[in-house]
């Protein structure tokens, strides 16, 4: 069974940086692309990035890009969400889901995955 597990969140001064991890179990990371996205309060939850399976390309919507970064490590099956520069409209809760992803973008596939309780992330002075 799939599950991701979000953590790392956490009140940040704005300008500060955080580290957000994306455990992921039932599947191997080769092989499959994960994705964040986030929710802030009122609003839809909107992607953020991504990182393929093989070879692995990202993708960094342009709202972030200069500001959050993608990696993972394999041997831990996990995603991380490096994130700096932080402005109070990053404030959301965070998550992680398999995606679809390539350069050019990111998408939910259809995969029935569930997203997981999230990680909160503030802003705030």
């Amino acid at each position: 069974q799939v599950h991701f597990i979000q953590s790392g969140g956490g009140l940040v001064q704005p300008g500060g940086s955080l580290t957000l991890s994306c455990s992921a179990s039932g599947f191997a990371l080769d092989y499959y692309g994960i994705g964040w996205f986030r929710q802030a309060p009122g609003k839809e939850r909107e992607p953020l990035s991504c990182i393929s399976g093989t070879d692995p390309d990202t993708y960094v919507r342009d709202i972030v890009e200069g500001r959050f970064t993608i990696s993972r490590d394999k041997s831990k099956n996990t995603v991380y969400l490096r994130m700096s520069k932080l402005e109070p409209e990053d404030t959301a809760v965070y998550y992680c889901l398999r995606v679809e992803c390539s350069r050019g973008g990111m998408y939910v596939a259809d995969y029935e995955d569930s997203w997981g309780q999230g990680t909160q992330v503030t802003v705030a002075s």
